[in-house]
């Protein structure tokens, strides 16, 4: 799934596709890449960002997901009912949920669901995050999202643990450990963690201040060959071409002989 931010101030990319023709070049350029599935986003979700109000997110949005949907499947990124619902009756097949309210709208336009946990709201979801297992609560909503999504009519669904939304870096990184778990569960997942805040502080040097977005790269590709190798079903990637040649290089390995999921953790 790669990323089309339709935004003037997501954290990574925000406002070099904010024009919906330069937001649709870049999305043709994901699928040329090899983007099965193409994400298009009209509020951003970052740590503090603001709410965008219907009719802003409606006319940032519908003229790229209905340009898009002519050649690749398009998923519509939002947290707002009408949003989904315009978006499916351009052509989006996927909702990407990130507040858990969406599925009666996806089942009403017969389209596919992510469910995706976040704690709080992007204004405030990481003020003081705090849980008392995050694996068993996160796995738990999840399972009940999934649930309900089902019982709404749904029929194709995805678990998102939502690396970043409500979680410190130790909630990230156990989340991740857990991904054999969550995969083992049985719904197809999900996973979204391209260039967020935790990578630069993993890979900065010790004492020095956080890798930008910019120089993200590297540990976004090794995330996206741990989540492949747990058998994650989907990965939301801004850099679809070094994400698509890494996971080749999984598939390849299982294809002779390595296997094709991982019991333990990533220091196992």
């Amino acid at each position: 799934m790669g990323v089309v931010n339709v935004t003037p101030d997501s954290f990574y990319d925000g406002g070099r596709y904010f024009r919906a023709e330069e937001a649709v070049a870049h999305g043709l350029r994901l699928v040329e890449q090899g983007a099965d599935v193409v994400d298009v986003g009209g509020e951003s979700t970052r740590p503090g960002a603001s709410p965008v109000p219907e009719e802003e997110e409606l006319r940032r949005v519908l003229p790229v997901v209905e340009a898009l949907s002519a050649r690749v499947r398009v998923s519509i990124d939002t947290r707002k009912p009408a949003v989904a619902e315009a978006a499916i009756a351009r052509g989006a097949t996927l909702v990407n949920d990130v507040s858990m309210r969406l599925a009666s709208c996806a089942a009403g336009g017969g389209a596919g669901l992510v469910v995706m946990h976040m704690r709080g709201t992007p204004a405030d979801m990481q003020d003081d995050p705090r849980y008392s297992d995050v694996v068993a609560e996160v796995h738990s909503c999840l399972g009940a999202g999934a649930l309900a999504a089902r019982r709404a009519g749904v029929e194709e669904i995805y678990v998102d643990p939502g690396i970043g939304f409500g979680k410190t870096l130790e909630h990230n990184l156990a989340l991740l450990r857990s991904l054999p778990e969550l995969v083992a569960e049985g719904t197809p997942v999900l996973l979204g963690a391209s260039r967020k805040s935790f990578l630069g502080r993993l890979a900065a040097p010790l004492g020095s201040p956080p890798l930008p977005p910019s120089e993200r790269l590297e540990g976004s590709l090794a995330v996206a060959v741990w989540a492949a190798a747990c058998g994650v079903s989907m990965l939301r990637v801004h850099d679809v071409a070094a994400t698509v040649q890494a996971l080749a290089l999984v598939s390849g390995g299982q294809a002779a002989g390595m296997p094709a999921r991982v019991a333990e953790g990533p220091g196992s």
